[in-house]
């Protein structure tokens, strides 16, 4: 178990090594990736039960992580590097062609830590419903996380997964809601509002955590750990997690410029400046 402040200082390398890959590979989403990194560090050291070196496609005897909005590769391959899943210089290899970590999530070549290829919006929330229930089937008592961007909320396939859920009682689930406002084409009121999110999970029969700031790490800790103690008893429950995308470098924060936008050359330093180098560069 790391610190707190162990964990805080994981995050900005892994915000250095977002950057850092986008810019290197010349596209790429930064944005949701770097507002989510409190919560992946704190998933990948801290909470899910898992051992990097004993990865298995079938999850048997451990947490499993289905990241549902897969274009944040970032984020995912960079904490999954830093837990040891697979060499740090790897991440030199981002987005080339025929290497192990492409640009949305692939299992064609075997990655360690990647059960599902999530470049379609909207089919994670099913894929984790699916492996839940597998691990009801086998008495497997650990938990199955999944993650899911609120402008991907507007694919109708996740709120028929999530009735489902709720219906049936899949309360070995816990579903985070990455709620920073943002997405591709504008802000997600503007172009499909959610309106009362947390509302509409309780409507479905779902137990809901709201975490007041997701880049907060302590907050993070707590909100997840309340969601765990939560879930085992009849629901799923859905964490709504409310971060800034682009957080970190303040002039790329709280726009969707940065959804699928990548710094310049000339902007990377820029904002690296803001970030200090805790780990090591890859």
């Amino acid at each position: 178990m790391k610190t707190t402040a162990e964990l805080q200082q994981i995050a900005t390398q892994v915000r250095r090594d977002i950057l850092r890959m986008t810019t290197a590979a010349k596209s790429g989403h930064p944005g949701g990736s770097l507002g989510t990194a409190d919560w992946f560090v704190a998933m990948q050291f801290n909470i899910m039960d898992f051992d990097p070196q004993k990865f298995t496609m079938s999850g048997e005897g451990e947490d499993m992580l289905f990241v549902s909005q897969g274009h944040i590769t970032p984020v995912i391959y960079s904490t999954m590097a830093r837990r040891g899943y697979f060499p740090v210089s790897e991440l030199n290899t981002f987005r080339q062609f025929g290497t192990r970590l492409q640009g949305h999530p692939s299992t064609e070549h075997g990655l360690p830590g990647i059960r599902m290829a999530s470049g379609s919006l909207g089919q994670g929330m099913s894929v984790g419903i699916g492996a839940a229930l597998g691990k009801k089937m086998t008495g497997d008592k650990h938990i199955v996380y999944t993650m899911h961007g609120d402008g991907e909320l507007e694919e109708g396939q996740i709120w028929e997964a999530v009735m489902f859920a709720g219906a049936k009682g899949v309360d070995n689930l816990i579903s985070t809601v990455d709620y920073n406002h943002q997405q591709i084409d504008g802000t997600v009121e503007q172009v499909m509002n959610l309106g009362d999110l947390k509302a509409k999970f309780e409507s479905f029969l779902w137990k809901v955590v709201v975490i007041d700031n997701g880049n907060d790490m302590q907050q993070v800790l707590d909100g997840i750990a309340k969601a765990k103690q939560m879930s085992g008893h009849g629901a799923p429950v859905c964490v709504i997690l409310n971060t800034k995308m682009g957080y970190g470098v303040d002039f790329m924060q709280d726009t969707n410029k940065y959804h699928g936008s990548v710094l310049s050359a000339n902007d990377l330093p820029k904002a690296l400046s803001q970030l200090e180098e805790t780990l090591g560069d890859f």
